[in-house]
């Protein structure tokens, strides 16, 4: 019941302006809510994991959005590990949609509730952005199911 309770908190709760203060990954990231560290998993979308290809890039990305500026975070649902599910707006700019549009992230179409984005993916696809340079580009959600362990790094991403 408490898990429950918790999670209609996050459900109802309004938006609130934080500041970021990590980036974990190209879809979650860590703000300060109340002098408490809380991170929160970007609502819609779905990055590239940190040993998968344009995984480190991702990750860059959102940080150039995000890190170390004041941003709103509007919670749309809590996830099974119990972070906030939100759309963050960092400096005017919303990361969600960003990391989409700059080819940094897939549409995760299973959660998705905005409409806008597929139309987004798409023309990243068709103007290859970012992971979309690689055609060989996996989503993270089938990359997660192969259960691979070693880094793979794209032919793009080489420093």
């Amino acid at each position: 019941m408490l898990k429950i309770l918790i999670g209609l908190a996050f459900i109802t709760a309004p938006a609130y302006a934080a500041e970021v203060i990590g980036i974990a990954d190209g879809d979650t990231l860590t703000v300060l809510q109340d002098r408490k560290p809380v991170r929160v998993r970007l609502s819609n979308i779905d990055a590239p994991e940190k040993r998968q290809s344009f995984g480190a890039r991702s990750r860059q990305s959102l940080s150039e959005l995000c890190y170390g500026k004041d941003a709103i975070v509007a919670i749309q649902s809590v996830d099974r590990y119990r972070r906030p599910v939100a759309v963050v707006t960092c400096g005017g700019v919303e990361a969600n949609r960003a990391q989409i549009e700059r080819g940094f992230a897939w549409v995760y179409t299973k959660y998705n509730t905005n409409k806008a984005l597929p139309e987004l993916e798409a023309a990243a696809k068709a103007e290859r952005r970012g992971l979309w340079s690689d055609q060989d580009a996996m989503p993270p959600w089938e990359f997660r199911r192969t259960g691979r362990l070693l880094p793979v790094v794209s032919v793009g991403e080489r420093e």
